[in-house]
């Protein structure tokens, strides 16, 4: 059995432009050809989001690449996709949603156990002047490792 996660596409922007909390994993509801196109790599969480809508959750703006030897029938590339979570979890992100500056966003999209799966969290807004704080402490860090791996030599 093969227990092993396979990231396919993850959102750099999202923890980038927002504090992100409460991650969790959500199927995804997919046709074959899209699933063949995820495994190809093809796809991009750039300007997605997800929605709750009716006591449901969907998966809006993200792109996946059409398959090339699917048949006729192609799925539109940017199509609402269904999350599949359980009711209370749903339930609890639509309440925080509609607590001020709340949003849902995707971070990753990876294979688990041959199924694909989209990892969703609660996202709020960073001012500019968290974005920058980030920043710096991004290069203080990349300074202390390289630091340490010079003083090992």
């Amino acid at each position: 059995m093969n227990n092993e996660i396979k990231v396919i596409a993850s959102n750099k922007k999202a923890f980038h432009n927002y504090f992100i909390s409460n991650l969790t994993e959500a199927g995804i509801a997919l046709e074959g050809s899209e699933v063949k196109s995820l495994r190809l790599n093809g796809i991009s969480l750039n300007e997605s989001y997800v929605l709750v809508k009716n006591r449901e959750i969907f998966l809006k703006n993200a792109y996946i690449k059409s398959y090339e030897n699917a048949s006729m029938c192609k799925p539109d590339e940017r199509r609402d996709r269904k999350l599949l979570l359980h009711k209370k979890e749903i339930e609890k992100f639509e309440e925080a949603v509609k607590q001020k500056g709340f949003s849902i966003m995707a971070t990753k999209v990876y294979f688990s156990k041959g199924k694909a799966k989209v990892e969703i969290g609660l996202a709020k807004g960073k001012k500019l002047y968290d974005k920058r704080e980030s920043l710096k402490e991004k290069a203080v860090k990349r300074e202390i490792d390289r630091f340490t791996k010079q003083r090992g030599r």
